[in-house]
């Protein structure tokens, strides 16, 4: 089992910077995904882990060894591409041991290993197939068996499903999942898909602008979200956010004269810019009169089956929720909700980070000033 440190990591083109001081510990054996928008610095992350980027500060161990100065091969890691990487005029057979041949692994021992790994993962009746004569996902097996077979200290994953449609991604990422449990290698994997990471990781990285985010399991993501960032990126849909101020005696002011009040919330100075957020599971329809409802005109309505997504303006400000009813509802009609009482964040619209709410803030709902 082998643990990944990163300390201090940073990454520049010429004087641009891409990657921001990140410290982070992979766990040995652990699955850690790495999410966030195209661009963020997730896939260069992964490839100074692997050795195919620079690093131009700080360090990174695998294992007790700082592997800074180290080739690729030398660091004990196996690489999944997004493009599969294999070699077209080389059999299923060939690509998959190909690294033991250049190893010098005896022929009878090379095949019988690969004959194993292909059987893991349900290659073995595909063997003498050309890559060409495979489909997606045949193609991206063969892509992972060719990194198990060489029994790495680390598996790195760079979107390697992103070429799938929806529903071979799904079967694929059980198949990673279950090649993680029955090898416990320690697992680095890169996505932007969120569900994809949640679904996935035992513990999440996420990445904005070459920056960490936060570092946590995905149901401490989504439930306490550090940053608006995080809580606007995870989630689908996303976290209602609501922009605006609290005054002396804990009223919430936003929108066109909106006010909610939220008792115990004095504390924070009034004038302060802040964000409130609440996902849209959490909001509850409910009959005009309930006591702390929040009257709200209905936009648009998305249907989902089983539910409807239901898009509303309350004050200026548009609100998302989750709605079970089966009532006939359309544009323009009026509709009342409450908030959840466990279920509401602040965040400081200076620096985006999460404001952490004492206990008696915490109120049954939020209710009209």
């Amino acid at each position: 089992m082998t643990a990944i440190t990163l300390s201090g990591v940073k990454k520049r083109y010429l004087k641009n910077p891409v990657v921001h001081g990140v410290d982070v510990t992979i766990e040995s054996g652990e699955f850690v995904v790495i999410l966030g928008p195209s661009g963020c610095g997730k896939s260069t992350l992964l490839r100074m882990i692997a050795g195919l980027e620079d690093i131009t500060e700080g360090t990174i161990a695998i294992g007790d060894t700082v592997v800074n100065k180290l080739e690729p091969r030398e660091r004990g890691c196996a690489m999944v591409f997004q493009n599969y990487a294999l070699y077209p005029h080389m059999s299923v057979a060939q690509n998959i041991g190909y690294a033991l041949k250049v190893a010098g692994m005896p022929r009878a021992q090379r095949d019988a290993k690969v004959m194993s790994v292909a059987k893991s993962v349900g290659l073995d009746p595909y063997l003498t197939r050309k890559p060409g004569e495979l489909s997606g996902g045949q193609r991206q097996r063969v892509a992972m068996a060719r990194a198990m077979v060489r029994e790495p200290k680390v598996f790195l994953f760079d979107e390697p499903f992103s070429n799938l449609d929806a529903k071979l991604r799904v079967a694929m990422r059980a198949e990673v999942r279950n090649l993680h449990r029955s090898l416990g290698v320690t697992s680095v994997f890169v996505t932007h898909d969120q569900t994809e990471a949640m679904t996935l990781a035992d513990r999440l990285i996420i990445m904005n602008q070459g920056i960490v985010e936060q570092v946590g399991k995905p149901s401490e993501v989504y439930h306490r979200p550090a940053s608006l960032f995080v809580a606007d990126f995870i989630g689908s849909p996303a976290m209602n956010l609501i922009k605006g101020q609290f005054d002396a005696i804990g009223n919430f002011l936003h929108g066109r004269g909106g006010m909610l009040h939220l008792p115990g919330a004095a504390s924070i100075a009034a004038g302060r810019d802040v964000t409130l957020g609440v996902r849209p599971e959490a909001v509850r329809r409910v009959e005009a009169g309930t006591r702390g409802a929040i009257a709200a005109v209905v936009d648009y309505i998305e249907e989902l089956g089983a539910a409807r997504l239901v898009y509303a303006d309350t004050d200026g400000n548009r609100i998302v929720l989750v709605d079970e009813r089966t009532d006939a509802l359309g544009t323009g009609m009026p509709i009342h909700f409450t908030l959840g009482e466990n279920d509401l964040h602040l965040f400081d619209n200076a620096d985006g980070k999460r404001i952490e709410m004492r206990a008696d803030h915490r109120v049954p709902s939020l209710l009209n000033a």
